[in-house]
Formats: C-alpha cells, structure tokens, sequence
C-alpha cells in the first residue's frame, strides 16, 4: 500500500457512503461502500487462531504478513496511484491489528443520533413495498419494533456498530479516530472534509458538493433494499418528521455518547 490507506468505520445510515462518494472525486483517492477486505480479515484471523490444529505452525511475524497480504492483494489494481479509504463497521474493534499493519492510518468514524438512524433504515425498508430485506433476513412478518429489536441487538447492524465504537474511544489508539457527525457532514459538507484531509494528512481538494455521482444500485438489489446507498446529487440537510413511533423514538434517544464530553475521556477529535 504505497500510497497509504485510511478507513471509514461507525454507524450505518450515518453518511459513510456519502463521504465515500465525496472522495471520489478526488483522483488520487479510492473509496466505496464495505468492501470484502473487513470479512477476509475476520476469515483470516479465524483461520490462523488456535481454533485451527494447524496454527501451531504459524508465527505471529507470518500472521502479520498474511493479513497485510489480503489488503495488498485485494487492492493490487489500485493502490499503485491511488491512496485508500477502505469502509467497515469492524474496523473500529480491529485498530490494535490496524496500527500494527499502517502505523500512519487513521479511522473516519461517522455518527448520528440512533433515533435518525433507525428512521433512515424504516424508511428504506417501507419504500420497498414489494421488496423483503436481506438485513432482516428476508422475514416478511416483522414490525418496526422488532426490525429496531435485531438492528440494535448486540449482533445487530446498529447495535455491533455502536458499541464497537464506543470500544474505539476508550482504546490506546483512540488518537487513530475522528468522529464525523451526520450533521457537519450534510450542512457544512466543506469544513467536514476539510477535517478529514486535515486529520489524514492528505493534500486539499476542491470537491464539488452539489454534484455527487455513486451508484451501488446492484449492491443494494441483491440485498433486497433498493436505495440502501443511494446519495442525492446535491449535499444538503433534509427537514422532515420521523416515521417512529413516538414511544419508540423515546427508547435510543439520548444514545448519543459522543454528544457528552465527560464521555470522550482520550479527547477523540468529534467534528
């Protein structure tokens, strides 16, 4: 990874792929929606446990190696002109392994209030009417009490993310992260990537926020979600009022952590 590699991690529906797609404008920088390098990671490390009989054969010098493979050869096409911003949520529970590999790597993590994150995902859900979800396992029966149940379950899509978070901020390498709210990032899109460049170590550039270009629509087909990376054209703050139940929306608000100073005891940069 010559020309180096930083990541983008936190909350889903939190505009990761919307800063991806910011990025991208950039010609020297790579970015995009999850991509395979976070599981392989998790399959690799797996397989070079003590779970596996044949591990007895492997040092820690070759599991090193072995994982610095798997970014080096999932990116060969790539990272020879570009420098990388790879997106998973398990990036924020893997930054001992992230330092070790890219000791100049940092970790864009993007928030916002769960009650907001919720909503976006229900939204999705319900426009696509004729569409079952894989994210809730193709279960035609379920309600938004039991959809927000499994997203913020300790396995769940939101609730993994949350507290894998929560477990970056209070880590010897908390300095590795920023913390992106959703806010800065659709109201004031130019000082949010700004601080990206400036916490990366990156040159400036001049991105044009009124004309964002992505497409995964294949990615979300196959998950049944239609729409799930989906990014308006032109950045910018949507009013509207939620589709939770107001008991509901009263459940996760206040969940926002990084809200709370007394929380941010490493003194994580949050813009």
């Amino acid at each position: 990874m010559q020309n180096g590699i930083h990541f983008i991690s936190g909350l889903p529906r939190s505009g990761s792929t919307l800063l991806a797609a910011l990025l991208l404008q950039n010609p020297v920088l790579h970015a995009g929606i999850t991509s395979a390098v976070g599981s392989l990671v998790g399959t690799m490390l797996r397989e070079v446990s003590q779970g596996n009989e044949v591990a007895v054969m492997i040092d820690d010098t070759q599991r090193q190696a072995l994982l610095r493979g798997l970014f080096d050869s999932y990116y060969h096409a790539i990272h020879p002109s570009h420098t990388v911003f790879d997106t998973n949520r398990a990036w924020t529970i893997r930054l001992p392994i992230l330092a070790a590999l890219f000791p100049q790597a940092k970790v864009i993590c993007c928030v916002r209030d769960l009650p907001w994150v919720l909503d976006s995902i229900e939204r999705v859900v319900r426009q696509n009417r004729w569409e079952l979800s894989k994210i809730f396992d193709f279960d035609p029966s379920g309600t938004v009490y039991s959809r927000a149940d499994g997203l913020t379950s300790r396995t769940g899509m939101v609730g993994y993310a949350y507290n894998a978070l929560k477990q970056a901020m209070h880590s010897t390498e908390a300095d590795r992260i920023m913390l992106l709210t959703y806010e800065t990032l659709t109201r004031d899109p130019t000082r949010a990537l700004q601080a990206v460049y400036e916490f990366t170590g990156l040159p400036p550039f001049i991105h044009d926020v009124e004309n964002v270009v992505f497409d995964a629509s294949a990615f979300d087909t196959r998950l049944g979600t239609p729409g799930l990376h989906t990014v308006r054209p032109v950045v910018g703050a949507v009013q509207r009022e939620t589709i939770l139940p107001p008991d509901l929306w009263r459940r996760y608000e206040g969940e926002s952590f990084w809200r709370d100073p007394a929380y941010n005891k490493r003194g994580v940069r949050i813009v």
